[in-house]
């Protein structure tokens, strides 16, 4: 039986040479601007919260866009990828910024094996990460694992509602499970989430969805304390297409009545104690 981590981690490292060359992920703003920070870490600004001196471990952190921003803002980063191209990237452009950036290449389940248990002051999860896992509940206990007596979680993630849909020529389609399945969603496509003209020769990967309702039980169960969801209407990527227009800051909404639609949503919760 063919492992689900080997036909994403193909996929993924495929990918990483056309996810550093794009503009989307602005590598070169960052090299060019001390003070950028990615879209994803400046949109959720007024929800993070205080990171300048707090040890915090960015999991399934890619080519460590949203990493090196958090260390911007003053945190002692971790960061952790299954995929080894892309953790060279992520570990290439931190020593570029001068950002000490301690990067490990693991998978998100052997995290507290590989970064040490309660070792950290807060966990961050960006965009496009827990569709790849087959079991929400690890995660969180892995999160958990991770965190000191006080720490926190700091999720965003694109909203189950929107992984259920397929984008036709005038409509969306709800085609796919909300909630957590045994067997993975199975994709077969060519093509990447960012402009490129690059064609790939690994195109299949396996997924789930998970429900907010299985992903906040899933942290409660961990032993987490559940602080708060905000659900928004955009994305950092067009999830949509033809249906999705782009904002001046890089979020993409329903053209046609974007209150009709949840796109993402932010997540976070503490773990109990001093």
């Amino acid at each position: 039986m063919t492992d689900y981590r080997d036909v994403n981690r193909a996929n993924w490292d495929e990918r990483v040479p056309a996810h550093v060359a794009s503009p989307s992920y602005h590598v070169e703003q960052f090299l060019a601007d001390p003070s950028y920070l990615s879209e994803v870490v400046r949109f959720d600004l007024p929800r993070l919260g205080e990171v300048s001196g707090l040890r915090g471990v960015h999991l399934q952190c890619h080519i460590g866009t949203d990493t090196v921003s958090l260390a911007r803002l003053g945190a002692r980063m971790s960061a952790l990828d299954f995929s080894a191209p892309a953790v060279e990237q992520a570990r290439s452009l931190a020593e570029r910024l001068g950002l000490a950036v301690d990067f490990h290449v693991a998978d998100v389940y052997d995290a507290v094996e590989v970064l040490g248990a309660a070792s950290y002051d807060f966990v961050y999860t960006g965009i496009g990460a827990l569709c790849w896992l087959p079991d929400i509940e690890r995660w969180a206990s892995v999160v958990a694992g991770l965190l000191r007596p006080g720490g926190r979680l700091f999720v965003r993630e694109g909203h189950p509602m929107l992984w259920t849909l397929e984008a036709g020529t005038a409509y969306a389609e709800v085609r796919y499970p909300y909630f957590e399945t045994a067997e993975p969603i199975v994709f077969d496509e060519g093509g990447t989430y960012v402009e490129t003209d690059a064609e790939f020769t690994t195109t299949v990967t396996h997924e789930w969805n998970h429900g907010l309702g299985e992903t906040i039980t899933a942290v409660q169960k961990a032993g987490l304390v559940f602080d708060s969801l905000t659900e928004h209407d955009s994305a950092p990527w067009n999830g949509l297409p033809g249906l999705m227009t782009e904002d001046a800051d890089g979020e993409w909404r329903l053209t046609d009545d974007p209150r009709r639609l949840a796109a993402t949503y932010t997540l976070r919760a503490h773990k109990p104690g001093q």
